[in-house]
């Protein structure tokens, strides 16, 4: 993985080099950020740390390979080594929290979760950093803590997060540090919606929407907070502005709209993309779900690879609207239901049904792919023995709080609970 690929001798890695600096374009001051809601200008890193991290930002997913990733990765330990960390000013603080933010990224692209951990309680060290930084940092935590299955570290985090933006100075950070504060919220709102905790999760989200500042990873909580209460209409409105006003990708000139690994805007995009999707099916409206899920497929592949898990989250998704277009329509899928389901189950990396492991990392995506196979496969008079031991696998493995795996993959009465996927962290909300 990246951290052996980056013990390579520096003789064989191309360097980030002045004439490669020069090469990037920058940009001035009065260019606008591109973001939700037009959020704050806050004091950024140093500007040269910010060209090289988009230089090794762009360089490692040139190939999306071990050797582009390994290079990326010695840029930004490079990087890192000329920034000062013993420095007490903010400015000196910010650069070097933006280095490890952008390292965080790509060990998490690369599944390497437990290092970009690593790199973002290695933040948390730096008392002088801007708060957009920290935040930054713990929000990504969050997220990374529930893609593991770690809710209670996961919720720890989000409290730490709170508390910590309601001990600083209001007056010293002004409307930043509201903005900061709406995330903050909404993020320990996801946590709670994850438990299964709506009436928490309302609690929230409450008065988060109406901060003109807030990014697409809030605004994206709270969708999928109005789609599981099957509000459909305001999640709809919310998923579209949110695919139409995110930035197309990270921002590491202002530290104020930072958000890293699988809260970056990138994961945001995707996420409201996949989640639209979703939506769409859950309203029968299955040609604009199949359109908008297929399209979110394509990205998905495009960003992480073509047999990335997280193509397999798509694909279960898929399959399942294929399912309840079926039923709903009183037609047949089958075959295009299992190769999904098969294609969805082998990039996940499901472990073998004798597999005794029934705590899995997308644990729920895969209960869902196994779930919604075994239905297929019990159908077939020849296929029902396989059918029923994958279905056995299956609710074993599902850990959702809210809804049972049965209800989970049966949504076709009016009253029923909707099961939403979050491609961020890999859960079924």
């Amino acid at each position: 993985m990246i951290h052996d690929a980056v013990k390579l001798s520096k003789s064989v890695i191309p360097l980030f080099r002045t004439s490669q600096l020069a090469a990037i374009p920058s940009r001035t001051s009065s260019q606008p950020l591109r973001r939700l809601n037009d959020g704050i200008n806050g004091s950024s890193s140093n500007p040269v740390a910010v060209q090289m991290i988009n230089y090794a930002l762009s360089h490692a997913r040139s190939q999306k390979s071990d050797d582009s990733y390994a290079q990326g990765m010695l840029i930004l330990e490079q990087c890192l080594s000329t920034q000062s960390t013993e420095s007490e000013g903010q400015f000196a603080q910010n650069s070097v929290g933006t280095v490890l933010l952008a390292m965080s990224n790509l060990l998490y692209e690369r599944g390497s979760i437990e290092e970009a951990i690593e790199k973002l309680h290695r933040i948390q060290e730096l008392t002088h950093s801007s708060l957009g930084i920290k935040v930054a940092a713990m929000e990504a935590l969050v997220g990374l803590y529930l893609q593991l299955g770690q809710d209670d570290t996961s919720s720890v985090v989000a409290d730490k997060c709170l508390e910590f933006l309601h001990k600083e100075d209001l007056k010293s950070n002004g409307r930043n540090k509201e903005s900061l504060i709406a995330r903050a919220k909404a993020v320990k709102g996801l946590v709670e919606l994850v438990a299964g905790n709506l009436e928490s999760a309302e609690s929230f989200f409450h008065g988060v929407q109406d901060n003109e500042a807030w990014n697409g990873n809030a605004a994206l909580s709270y969708g999928e907070f109005l789609h599981t209460t099957q509000k459909f209409s305001q999640a709809r409105e919310l998923y579209q502005n949110i695919i139409d006003g995110v930035p197309k990708n990270e921002d590491f000139n202002d530290v104020n709209t930072l958000a890293v690994c699988n809260m970056a805007s990138d994961e945001v995009l995707l996420a409201a993309t996949f989640a639209l999707g979703q939506l769409e099916s859950h309203m029968g409206n299955f040609g604009a779900a199949e359109e908008i899920l297929t399209k979110a497929l394509t990205k998905t592949e495009e960003y992480f690879g073509s047999n990335h898990p997280k193509v397999g989250v798509v694909l279960t998704c898929i399959a399942l609207m294929f399912r309840n277009k079926a039923r709903q329509e009183r037609s047949s899928s089958l075959l295009i239901q299992e190769g999904l389901y098969r294609r969805a189950i082998e990039f996940l990396k499901a472990p073998p049904l004798e597999s005794k492991e029934t705590k899995l990392g997308r644990g729920d995506i895969l209960a869902l792919a196994r779930g919604g196979y075994a239905e297929v496969l019990c159908v077939q008079q020849n296929r029902k023995t396989e059918g029923e031991k994958m279905k056995t696998w299956a609710e074993a493995v599902w850990s959702n709080r809210r809804m049972s795996l049965a209800d989970a993959l049966d949504i076709s009465e009016p009253s029923s609970r909707v099961p939403v996927i979050d491609s961020r962290i890999s859960r079924v909300l």
